[in-house]
């Protein structure tokens, strides 16, 4: 009996790609059922082209720093992605604020991560905002990406404590590590087809999800 065929994903990064290792290392540990067909970086050289690279993906640079405007640029971009012919669009760090076209055209299977428990703190400098604010707890999101910028339904949070000690730096490592637990499991269900998104609502197993998403809570030091 053959096995199915896996579903194609291409990653867009711009920098170190630790996310996009997590995707790796679940793939490779055969418990994604994915084919990583490409990384497209908007920036040349960064670290993530060479963790693609090493496990022998295909890599692809489109500098935004070669178009006069944010539109051109997300055209090409959307026909550099469809050349590979994803059925899921994942960003893994794309520090790009994108296009009302761009999102439309991927609108229900583009997934992004934001290192906040959304809707909190939407933007830049989570960790510290969390922190300035007097939060317990803090966290990471993936959600589906919509024209509202880190404004897409949620489809699973992680949460962690903030210790008395915490600052920007030490919170942000152990939000990132539940980063890389999230985010794999998030394709996987998409892979599998038990994640959709309908009519503005992410839907997992044919259930609703809550606003915030399916929620994993860890109590690690």
């Amino acid at each position: 009996m053959t096995s199915p065929e896996k579903m194609r994903v291409v990653v867009l990064i711009s920098g170190s790609g630790s996310n996009l290792q997590a995707l790796i290392d679940a793939m490779q540990a055969g418990d994604l059922p994915i084919e990583l067909a490409a990384v497209i970086s908007n920036r040349p050289g960064v670290l993530g082209l060479e963790r693609a690279s090493k496990a022998n993906i295909p890599t692809a640079v489109l500098d935004h720093k070669g178009f006069t405007e944010r539109e051109s640029f997300d055209h090409a971009l959307i026909q550099k992605i469809d050349s590979y012919q994803p059925a899921l669009v994942v960003l893994a760090g794309f520090m790009r604020i994108l296009t009302p076209e761009f999102t439309q055209h991927y609108l229900g299977r583009m997934l992004n991560i934001h290192p906040s428990l959304l809707p909190k703190y939407q933007g830049l400098h989570t960790h510290q905002r969390a922190l300035d604010a007097g939060e317990s707890r803090h966290g990471v999101t993936v959600h589906f990406v919509t024209a509202e910028l880190d404004g897409g339904p949620s489809v699973i949070q992680a949460s962690v404590p903030i210790l008395a000690n915490d600052d920007a730096s030490s919170l942000a490592k152990r939000v990132q590590r539940q980063e890389h637990v999230i985010y794999p499991l998030a394709v996987k269900w998409f892979a599998l087809g038990e994640l959709q998104m309908r009519n503005g609502k992410s839907v997992l197993k044919g259930e609703l999800l809550p606003e915030s998403g399916y929620q994993l809570h860890s109590e690690e030091p």
